[in-house]
């Protein structure tokens, strides 16, 4: 089998890898025609790993989706006229297409999940027999190619097809397990890197005994954004997000830990990338549009754009008898 990953960047690599080297499938990478990509095509490899024969390097999107099953990994801010490219390449197709997003993100335009940017340039498009699915949950791509193990989720607007998926795409060293709850799996996704800010954050200012608190009180408040937006109580605490926030809160490897650590002041390389950053922009719209009070996700958004002092901030949030919390009842 070949299998298309649009993207070509971390994660991209780790499913590029993994589709070759554990699956043994072939790959048809695609990547936007920039220097950087063009650099790939020509060394066959970057910070992450060598490429294998098995992949192929296009920057022709056509020929990417000409495949059945296609993998998207990209930086979300690019989500948008991405999908915009795929519904104009594939308008009016009735062939059997099935998009797996790997990747974990809020549109900041639309407060959408990413899921529903792609599904409404397919509708635009009129692309049928297309199916989405987000592959999404703990782990980090150097510990996969050193050979960790690691279980993650598929979750999808098909249960059928993202049992299909998980049953496909799983191996000896990484499980799959299939979610019922789309909207809450990419929410909480997606909210757990910026909760991974403020644990970075609590790390770089030697405040970490206050995880725990983070922990709980982070997932209450992305349970009851989820909640209001159509989703499910319970689901933040699965795989998609109390799982992810975990092995984000403690791995070294967290690109979004690792940023809040180096904003305080920490003395670690800035990582390349931080989804979280832009995502706490687009939660603090959603919160205001839900009327969702999210206490945590707010302080990281003021200490990210508006200048709030991160220590006084976190030991006002956990520390203060009279600031309040939001707890479980439980």
């Amino acid at each position: 089998m070949t299998i298309s990953i649009l993207g070509s960047g971390r994660w991209a690599s780790f499913h590029a890898w993994y589709q070759c080297k554990k699956l043994g499938n072939k790959v048809l990478m695609w990547g936007r025609e920039d220097e950087n990509f063009r650099n790939l095509q020509k060394t066959r490899k970057n910070d992450y790993m060598d490429f294998a024969d098995e992949i192929e390097l296009t920057s022709d999107l056509e020929k990417a989706l000409e495949l059945e099953i296609i993998l998207v990994a990209i930086l979300v801010k690019g989500m948008q006229d991405l999908s915009e490219k795929i519904g104009k390449a594939l308008e009016n197709s009735n062939k059997p297409k099935t998009f797996v997003l790997c990747m974990k993100g809020i549109d900041e335009e639309a407060l959408e999940p990413l899921s529903k940017t792609l599904r409404r340039q397919l509708d635009k498009y009129n692309v049928k027999n297309a199916k989405i699915c987000v592959w999404v949950g703990p782990g980090h791509t150097r510990e996969f190619l050193a050979g960790k193990s690691g279980v993650m989720v598929i979750d999808g607007e098909d249960p059928a097809k993202s049992q299909e998926i998980a049953n496909m795409f799983t191996s000896p060293i990484l499980k799959l397990y299939v979610g019922n709850d789309l909207l809450g799996a990419e929410i909480g996704a997606a909210l757990k890197n910026v909760l991974g800010i403020a644990a970075g954050m609590l790390d770089g200012l030697d405040m970490a005994t206050l995880k725990g608190g983070l922990m709980a009180r982070g997932l209450y408040e992305v349970s009851r954004l989820i909640v209001a937006m159509g989703g499910e109580r319970l689901t933040p605490y699965g795989l998609s997000c109390l799982g992810d926030f975990e092995a984000t809160m403690f791995s070294q490897n967290s690109h979004n830990r690792m940023y809040g650590e180096w904003f305080v002041g920490r003395k670690v390389d800035e990582p390349h990338s931080a989804e979280g950053v832009s995502t706490a922009r687009a939660v603090i719209k959603l919160a205001e549009r839900h009327d969702v009070r999210m206490r945590i996700c707010n302080l990281v958004y003021q200490i990210l754009y508006e200048g709030k002092d991160a220590k006084e901030g976190l030991t006002e949030l956990f520390l203060n008898p009279s600031a309040g919390g939001e707890f479980p009842s439980t």
